[in-house]
């Protein structure tokens, strides 16, 4: 059984920057099999104890340069990511730890502002599963959302109707079915990132997670 999960939107200012600098960045933990991590960045803390399928509420920043390194929760030594991202300004990303350790990493997923067409929403998809092949995206009756969608790509976002839908993942090019995700619910005029992770072959098992992009919402 595969479960949905729409994080709440939140955001939260912890570098007060000027306005004409301002970026939003949250950070998702999709490691499966890390554990709750630390997150610092320039030795600032900016997150506690992010456990596994977790969002941080988007954290408002100066655009630059940040080393950023993430550490198990209470540790200051060896951390399992040392690296170094840049934040654009006036821009908007989901930054996700995905692989499993050690090999685990940053991956930045901006989330671009775009006029949305009337009385739609925009949806995409986001491969994170370290171990799951690539996947096509459809509907219960094979119509295709995405395809050939392979680990850490992420697909342009689609207009569709607003509605409850089933999403199904079937493995690229075939009618398997490897992930059935009922009722969701998408609502008009918002933007919607659905992330796969977990393992396709082991446990944390594959899940889905379904935030509400900050692209509906934030404004600088």
């Amino acid at each position: 059984m595969f479960n949905s999960y729409y994080p709440y939107p939140a955001y939260h200012n912890i570098m007060q920057p000027a306005p004409s600098a301002t970026s939003y960045v949250r950070l998702l933990h999709a490691s499966p099999n890390a554990p709750a991590v630390d997150v610092y960045a320039n030795d600032v803390l900016i997150a506690r104890n992010l456990a596994y399928r977790d969002f941080t509420p988007y954290l408002r920043l100066r655009a630059g340069n940040y080393n950023i390194k993430v550490y198990p929760t209470g540790q200051r030594t060896n951390p399992v990511i040392d690296t170094n991202i840049m934040v654009p300004p006036f821009s908007i990303f989901t930054v996700a730890a995905i692989g499993e350790l050690p090999d685990i990493s940053l991956l930045p997923i901006p989330e671009p502002r775009m006029p949305i067409p009337l009385g739609k929403l925009y949806i995409r998809f986001a491969h994170l599963s370290p171990d799951a092949p690539a996947v096509d995206i459809t509907l219960p009756d094979g119509t295709p959302l995405f395809k050939n969608v392979s680990y850490k790509q992420v697909t342009d976002y689609i207009p569709v109707d607003p509605g409850t839908y089933t999403l199904q993942a079937r493995i690229a090019g075939t009618d398997d079915v490897v992930l059935t995700v009922p009722n969701v619910n998408l609502h008009p005029n918002r933007f919607y990132t659905t992330y796969a992770v977990g393992l396709a072959q082991g446990t944390p098992g594959l899940q889905v997670l379904i935030p509400l992009d900050g692209n509906s919402y934030l404004r600088f």
